[in-house]
């Protein structure tokens, strides 16, 4: 198993069909909720445990999927309204 990637690396579906994509979109709307449930109860301890050595905890990573998502929300709409938009990176370093 590849510790940067604990569950893979993302691939794209070989066909992109009206399925696939209300799928997807399913799989984002449901994050949220659950995310919550599996943080739900846990230890400060717990939270701050890395999920392998030298990796974020579990905090950071749950951090890092919010901000992730809100700057690609942020993105898509700017490249959706903007002539010329700039895309603008963040340190997810120091965001964590």
């Amino acid at each position: 198993m590849d510790l940067q990637y604990p569950i893979g690396k993302f691939t794209w579906p070989e066909k992109m069909t009206d399925d696939v994509r209300r799928k997807c979109i399913q799989q984002i709307e449901e994050t949220p909720t659950r995310l919550r449930e599996a943080v739900k109860g846990l230890t400060e301890k717990q939270l701050d445990t890395p999920y392998r050595e030298g990796g974020w905890t579990v905090r950071q990573v749950a951090h890092h999927l919010a901000d992730s998502h809100a700057n690609a929300y942020i993105r898509f709409k700017l490249a959706l309204t903007e002539d010329e938009p700039t895309i603008k990176p963040y340190e997810q370093q120091l965001w964590a």
